[in-house]
């Protein structure tokens, strides 16, 4: 069996194709490869601090504003307790506004941020919320994130809901509002303890509202806010006013713009607003409406039942304690994403689902990003010392002066008010150093790297999308597009070189053996895909003929990662079909951009173009987002460029000889197959055609009976310029010698990076930025003109000269353990 290499997935052109090949080998050591997140604010993650944090003491004075954080100290956002009495508009608006959540709330915690030459420069980051970001309480990207999913006039009625807060206007009632009255049961009021409304501006007073010594209404089953009459609008708080304020949304036919919609409100006010079908209207053939309204307990789902609403669910704090999510930063070393989130899920006894991160970040390298919990009943302090091992018998001395346990450390935690989600970053930030490099001359270097910084390199999606086996993982999705279900289920289950003995086992025990039980016993649960094929063969007593049924149990982010593999493979290949007919220096005739003003610079639809259909799995890209598909689920609002509506592609032209002249090579994009995309004009348009149907499928028809394999398709830019870049030269003579330094080892105290000026070996320490598709190691090839595969690096690694002046076989960092 031959492993796969570039050539297999599409890959070979080059931007720089004149410039001599400049030999080095890739990751060698793990410190070789750091990746740094960029956060939405621009600001560059990295560990601050290692020490036990603390929850900051609530302030008595203002509760709405956060208490004061120090390094290595929680940074605590109160949540007031607004509402308890009745109050004005104007106090129940400015009360909304502070309460209000982001959609992402900035880490309050020194940032580096990298210059165009790569130095870091500590820079304080200022909280960015959603209320206080552009210090007005609506601010204008409100609008934007809303306007995918609304009109304008349909934004600008949930703009005033939203200021007027949480309690309704008060309304003129000709002097009837003063007169007292029995609150009847039925309206969520004191049941038989028959207490009265007070009149609208007069404060309620605690004795006379009828409640027990625990703070909970004393009266009938209706008193308890919601169990007879569900709470009166407002919950469980007398005098409330019944809220009948709403917005209605025009109809929306697509499910997924409704969820999208749904999902955006929810993140953007922080639970503040509530949305739900409208069932009072029949639905027409244009679709369905959302009703907008402000949520019955002022944040969150589920407060219709008053005050008994958080009690009855142990993942969320009362109102009143710390937001409901922590969120920290973690650093990995030589673990993929999906691996450390789960184990971390197991050392907090949580589920996986409580934890996200904007982005997946590569295996192979030491990588730092932020993270959310949903944190249930947990402190910040629950959370590190369960973590860092301190109750399973390790000293604070231990944890504080080694690195973390199975390649794992985290920091810098903050309570905030809501997760992060995939595709909530700009990009990442990378240090990589090239070793045992190759050149002729360093005017040859330089040429090499001012090519990537000033022409940019091929987009190519890079091998980590494919897999490391000698089963790449789009020729799966292409058994699955074409709905060849008993290939697809072979290819998963075939064997591939290098696995671990106990998969090589568990394989033989089924494809030779043809033992079942055998078989499951013996698969690791980390091997996701065939577990699910053969847990259902189980249970269809052993029958194997419902191959499709076999495959819809695994997990659909899973299968679709394959799917979406063969869309990169397609793309990969026909963009170096471009490059071959035409070059990468200019657009030609036929080429297809964005339809945009191209002296617009405001407008920036790349990430729209690159969030198609990033995979969100294991091993795949350095960094991810969701596809067409899964946005439309999953997206949150968080940024206008985001909350754009993927199924409804962004329009493009096809360039023509007039307009040729407005455009540069940085403008092109290239489809990724599917239904709602144009194909290039031209020759090239037609080999793009000619390369589907060779595989056998019609370029004219992506629908299939299995909606989930109906790819949407989207545009991927077919040149990638890095944000920022630098480079420097090293030498070095043993192998083991760090030449960059994780962050986890610069706050235990290790040894710094020791280059030597003397040394037999030449190292090129690069530093660059990218943006959230592209992939780190397409610029290296661009550079090296080597193959990029993890086999054919680690084979160049033992081959290299360097390896007979270790020193030391003491590797950096532990390996990631199975656990």
């Amino acid at each position: 069996m031959q492993r796969i290499m570039e050539t297999d997935v599409g890959i070979s052109e080059y931007v720089g194709h004149d410039i001599p090949r400049i030999e080095g080998i890739i990751k060698q050591r793990f410190t070789d490869f750091l990746v740094y997140e960029v956060d939405l604010d621009g600001h560059v993650v990295h560990l601050k601090s290692i020490a036990k944090p603390e929850s900051s003491p609530k302030k008595k004075s203002d509760p709405g504003e956060p208490a004061a954080a120090t390094e290595g100290t929680a940074q605590v956002e109160q949540i007031s307790e607004a509402g308890k009495d009745v109050k004005d508009t104007t106090s129940a608006a400015a009360s909304a506004v502070q309460d209000s959540a982001a959609p992402v709330d900035a880490d309050i915690t020194d940032h580096t941020t990298t210059n165009a030459g790569g130095k870091g420069a500590p820079e304080e980051a200022e909280p960015a919320d959603a209320a206080t970001d552009t210090n007005e309480p609506w601010p204008e990207r409100f609008t934007q994130i809303l306007t995918p999913f609304l009109s304008e006039g349909t934004i600008n009625k949930v703009k005033e809901l939203y200021l007027e807060g949480p309690e309704p206007p008060f309304v003129s009632d000709s002097g009837w509002g003063g007169r007292q009255s029995k609150l009847a049961p039925a309206e969520g009021g004191m049941g038989d303890g028959g207490a009265s409304i007070a009149a609208p501006n007069t404060p309620v007073e605690p004795e006379k509202t009828g409640r027990g010594k625990r703070g909970r209404d004393r009266g009938g089953r209706g008193g308890r806010g919601g169990r007879g009459g569900r709470g009166g609008g407002r919950g469980d708080r007398l005098g409330a006013r019944e809220d009948i304020r709403k917005v209605l949304s025009d109809p929306i036919l697509s499910k997924e713009v409704r969820t999208g919609l749904h999902q955006a409100i929810r993140t953007l006010f922080g639970g503040k607003l509530d949305t739900e079908t409208d069932t009072t209207t029949p639905a027409s053939d244009d679709g369905s409406r959302i009703v907008i309204k402000w949520s019955r307990r002022g944040g969150g789902r589920g407060g219709g039942r008053g005050g008994r609403a958080d009690r009855g669910r142990g993942d969320r704090p009362e109102r009143g304690t710390y937001p409901p999510y922590i969120h920290f930063t973690m650093q990995k070393t030589n673990r993929d994403t999906q691996d450390a989130l789960a184990h971390l899920s197991r050392t907090l006894k949580c589920t996986v689902k409580d934890l996200s991160v904007a982005g997946t970040k590569d295996k192979r390298g030491v990588t730092v990003q932020r993270v959310s919990l949903r944190r249930g009943n947990k402190t910040v302090e629950d959370v590190w010392t369960l973590i860092s091992g301190l109750n399973r018998g390790r000293s604070l001395e231990e944890i504080t002066t080694r690195r973390g346990e199975r390649g794992v450390r985290v920091a810098d935690f903050n309570y905030r008010k809501a997760s992060l989600e995939l595709g909530m970053l700009k990009g990442n930030a990378f240090v990589i150093t090239l070793r045992n490099v190759q050149v002729d001359s360093m005017e040859t270097l330089d040429r090499a790297m001012n090519t990537i910084k000033d022409k940019g390199f091929v987009n190519y999606y890079g091998m980590q999308r494919f897999g490391t086996a000698a089963i790449p993982t789009h020729s799966i999705g292409l058994a699955l597009l074409k709905s060849d279900w008993h290939k697809a289920v072979s290819l998963i289950l075939r064997h591939r070189p290098g696995e671990h003995p106990d998969v090589v086992a568990a394989r033989d025990a089924w494809l030779v053996e043809g033992d079942l039980d055998k078989a499951l016993e013996l698969l690791p649960r980390r091997v996701v895909a065939e577990r699910c094929i053969l847990e259902s063969y189980k249970k269809q007593g052993g029958d194997t003929r419902n191959a499709m049924g076999a495959l819809s149990t695994i997990p659909r982010n899973l299968r679709l990662m394959y799917v979406h593999a063969y869309q990169s493979y397609v793309w990969n290949a026909i963009v170096s079909e471009r490059i071959k007919m035409h070059g990468a220096d200019k657009p030609v005739v036929g080429d297809l951009v964005f339809d945009v003003d191209p002296t617009d610079k405001t407008a920036d639809l790349e990430e729209d173009a690159e969030a198609a259909i990033d995979a969100v799995q294991g091993d795949m890209p350095i960094d991810e987002k969701v596809s067409p598909e899964e946005t439309a689920a999953e997206s949150s609002g968080r940024s206008s460029k985001r909350s754009r509506k993927p199924w409804e592609p962004p329009r493009v032209k096809t360039l023509t000889e007039e307009d040729i002249d407005k455009y540069s090579i940085f403008d092109v994009i290239m489809p990724l197959p599917g239904k709602d995309v144009a194909f290039p004009g031209g020759r090239l348009g037609e080999r793009y055609k000619e390369f589907l149907r060779a595989d056998g499928l019609d370029p004219d028809n992506f629908v299939r009976k299995q909606k989930e394999y109906t790819l949407g398709g989207s545009y991927r830019k077919i040149l990638h310029q890095p944000k920022e870049l630098s480079w420097s030269v090293l030498r070095y003579t043993d192998p083991d010698v760090p030449l960059a330094q994780a962050d986890e080892d610069k706050l235990l105290g290790f040894d710094p990076p020791a280059p030597s000026e003397d040394g037999k070996f030449l190292a090129l320490q690069i530093q660059l930025t990218l943006g959230t598709a592209a992939y780190a190691t397409m610029a290296l090839r661009e550079v090296t003109k080597t193959e990029t595969s993890s086999h054919y690096q680690t084979s160049l690694t033992q081959a290299s000269e360097d390896q007979k002046y270790k020193a030391s076989a003491e590797e950096e960092a532990p390996e990631a353990e199975d656990d």
